[in-house]
């Protein structure tokens, strides 16, 4: 179960919901610290997915 499973009106509700929560000022902060996050994980996840298959080619 990932993003591919939440519907397009859950996906409005949660952006609702985070309007009223942090107010529209901080939500690119927000956005911006939440891809940066995404982008890292996606870095360390191939390079962790890199090393294995050298090691497995070992």
């Amino acid at each position: 179960m990932g993003l591919g499973s939440i519907g397009f009106p859950s996906m409005i509700l949660i952006l609702v919901v985070a309007l009223i929560i942090f107010g529209p000022s901080k939500l690119p902060e927000i956005g911006k610290a939440f891809g940066h996050t995404l982008k890292e994980f996606k870095h360390a996840t191939r390079d962790l997915m890199d090393s294995d298959q050298d090691t497995k080619k070992r």
